[in-house]
């Protein structure tokens, strides 16, 4: 079977469930948030200015870092369940090549990952952009730098979700991919950082601002490889780890 169509076959498998609607509503909600925070929000002495320039919009409405880890676990539980329910199975049947089809799913979680991203920076965008007129406070943001926070976020996405792949198809398990997503994106990170403190710009939550124009801790070419071994480090590890065992 061609590369292509193992892709679209995944692809089909994603968007056939009811899991993206679920994440679109989570990511509905996250919207609906920020809006809240920008109509009810205010600082310490009763004022506005956390949205009072460009810069504080954008890092409101900065997306990549929750598209990171939204997508990691929508990743997580797309191939976990796989091994889980056994539908991974016809597929390994359908392309007896085992690498090929681990391949066309991390490509095709990859997609949903970054489609999803970019819809939630969306909606947060749209959300801010609609409750800033209940303030003194118009829209700041140029679209260049809109345009810079959705393509970091479809970016974010893409390789949190690979990431989460990875994992799932290591642990085979939806209850413990997302534990194991969990601790690599949000645990693991400050413990490290603790332990060794120069990792600090290196974590998913600072190369996401990078990309995003919210931080400048290292530069965007090496935001965007940082993130790229983020993701590839555990895609590659499920590659051997699949090949190597039985998965009936």
């Amino acid at each position: 079977m061609k590369m292509s169509r193992l892709i679209r076959s995944e692809i089909r498998k994603l968007t056939s469930t009811k899991m993206p609607i679920a994440f679109l509503l989570v990511l509905t909600a996250i919207a609906a948030v920020n809006a809240f925070a920008v109509i009810a929000g205010t600082d310490m002495d009763g004022s506005k200015t956390f949205i009072s320039t460009e810069a504080d919009q954008q890092s409101l409405m900065a997306f990549a870092a929750n598209a990171f880890m939204g997508a990691g676990l929508f990743g997580a539980i797309a191939v976990a369940r796989e091994y889980g329910h056994h539908t991974v199975v016809p597929t390994f049947l359908a392309s007896p090549r085992r690498y090929r089809a681990v391949v066309a799913q991390l490509v095709a979680v990859a997609i949903g990952g970054a489609v999803l991203s970019f819809i939630g920076a969306g909606l947060t965008i749209g959300a801010v952009a609609l409750s800033l007129p209940s303030t003194e406070f118009g829209f700041l943001v140029s679209g260049a730098h809109v345009a810079q926070i959705l393509l970091a976020s479809a970016f974010a996405g893409a390789a949190g979700a690979t990431l989460g792949a990875g994992i799932g198809a290591v642990v085979r398990n939806v209850g413990g991919a997302v534990t194991s997503t969990v601790l690599a994106l949000i645990v693991a990170p400050p413990l490290v950082v603790q332990l060794a403190n120069g990792t600090a710009s290196w974590m998913p939550n600072v190369l996401s601002g990078v990309l995003a124009g919210v931080a400048t801790d290292v530069s965007t070419a090496a935001a965007v490889g940082a993130l790229a071994v983020w993701a590839l480090v555990p895609a590659v590890v499920s590659l051997v780890a699949v090949e190597r065992r039985d998965v009936a």
